[in-house]
């Protein structure tokens, strides 16, 4: 056998080459794993040392600013694909990465966050955890095998999805009310109706939007004054956000369904 037959050729070897766009969706992975090693880390730090867990600011503020770090590496990944190189592995790479970041870090968070509350039922903690992971998962695999007519996303996409769980996780202490929007950030997650993607002026107001978040969550892990009311004002921000885009595409149909029969009928 000639020893050139062990070599990848053609589209094959050309699959191992990383190219730009990899290496920010590699950077997406890495700061969901680093998020992840510091909920742990704080956890157990807060548990050998007798007190429970509690959110303290400098890990949990740190590992949210990691995951926005990563979304930031999301948002450009795809950007830079289009602009330069994909490979091809890109598309699968970026996937992985988001069910890092975006699915299993944030379900993790929410374990810390409420899994060692004696008030709520261990077992519900984990529901909601994992419902935040399988639909990112769901969501994932529908993204890469369905499209829309209009082009847009189908569902609520993940890395916003994430942030809200994060929202949610700041904003309230947790109890069983508090466990609850979580199924529906989930539900969002995995629904069909549409969200607009990231083009133009939306692109850049999204980025300006993580860079606000990454400022206050900084400034709330450093303890300064005004810390806890940032948090606060974005969390709720967050959520709006998220609540309000599905009432306004609903309400965008309807009056295109308007026009379309108003039109009809006139012909």
């Amino acid at each position: 056998m000639d020893e050139t037959d062990d070599e990848p050729r053609g589209p094959v070897g050309k699959a191992f080459r990383l190219s730009a766009a990899d290496s920010l969706s590699l950077g997406n992975a890495l700061c969901g794993f680093l998020a992840v090693c510091i909920l742990a880390w704080s956890a157990i730090s807060s548990l050998q040392e007798g007190k429970g867990f509690a959110a303290d600011p400098r890990f949990f503020g740190t590992a949210v600013v990691l995951l926005l770090i990563g979304a930031i590496c999301d948002l450009f990944d795809g950007l830079v694909a289009r602009k330069f190189r994909a490979s091809a592995m890109g598309a699968e790479l970026d996937n992985l990465a988001d069910v890092i970041s975006f699915g299993f870090a944030p379900a993790f968070m929410v374990v810390i966050w409420a899994g060692f509350n004696q008030q709520i039922p261990f077992l519900l903690v984990m529901v909601a955890a994992a419902s935040v992971l399988l639909a990112g998962v769901i969501r994932l695999a529908r993204f890469a095998c369905v499209k829309t007519t209009s082009g847009d996303f189908m569902g609520l996409p993940i890395p916003m999805g994430a942030m809200t769980v994060v929202s949610v996780v700041l904003l309230f202490p947790p109890s069983i009310w508090t466990v609850l929007p979580i199924f529906g950030v989930a539900y969002l997650m995995v629904s069909r109706i549409e969200y607009p993607k990231p083009k133009g002026n939306l692109a850049a107001a999204v980025l300006a939007w993580m860079m606000i978040n990454v400022a206050c969550l900084t400034i709330w892990a450093a303890g300064l004054a005004g810390g806890d009311t940032l948090i606060k004002v974005g969390a709720i921000m967050q959520m709006t956000i998220v609540a309000t885009i599905p009432l306004r595409v609903l309400m965008f149909k309807r009056e295109k369904r308007k026009e379309r029969k108003e039109s009809e009928s006139i012909t």
